[in-house]
């Protein structure tokens, strides 16, 4: 009885050995996948007053399930400088905010160009919704685009001269007729150089 015992402890031990060795290898096996994410930033100033920090900007570049560059927007308003209410967001051309209107038209490397910011409205690759503003001078807009990217491409906002974002004086009313018709959210507010994130 005692030699049986012995045997069952025996192959007991055996399988239990051999089971968290299993786990063990199936634990190696699991594939790591890459940190794929990058980031890019900016500090925007009224256009009114250079010196004058109103928000900031966070872009993250993701790929989806199905291998999809998606860019999520973080954009962060907290300035008496901006009013309360809704105010059109845009990526524009040009990373260059000396004065606002240096940023030039909105970023859209599409057919119709970025030639005319009035060309594609609202379809120009750097449309975004507008951001709303409280009467305490907060606002946030969260949202996710996959117009741009921050990687290299077609779409990639980095290109030779760069990009920035623009708040507008006003909200985007998203008609097809552009700034001429008070379409795009009229003067700019703010402007911040996007850059690559360290």
């Amino acid at each position: 009885m005692a030699r049986y015992r012995l045997i069952s402890a025996g192959v007991a031990l055996l399988l239990f050995v051999s089971h968290h060795q299993i786990l063990a290898e199936e634990s190696i096996d699991v594939p790591v996948e890459p940190l794929s994410e990058k980031v890019a930033q900016a500090i925007l100033h009224s256009c009114a007053d250079a010196e004058g920090q109103v928000g900031t900007l966070m872009l993250r570049e993701r790929v989806s399930d199905e291998g999809l560059k998606l860019v999520d927007v973080e954009l962060r308003i907290s300035s008496d400088l901006i009013e309360a209410g809704k105010h059109a967001v845009h990526i524009h051309e040009t990373a260059n905010c000396t004065p606002c209107g240096a940023a030039k038209g909105h970023f859209d490397p599409g057919p119709h160009s970025n030639s005319s910011p009035d060309g594609n409205h609202p379809f120009h690759m750097g449309d975004l919704p507008n951001i709303e503003v409280d009467e305490n001078h907060q606002g946030t807009l969260l949202t996710t685009t996959s117009r741009i990217t921050l990687s290299d491409g077609p779409l990639s906002i980095f290109d030779a001269d760069g990009s920035a974002v623009i708040v507008h004086v006003n909200a985007d009313t998203y008609c097809p007729h552009g700034e001429d018709a008070g379409c795009a959210g009229g003067a700019r507010a703010a402007c911040g150089l996007i850059q690559h994130a360290e």
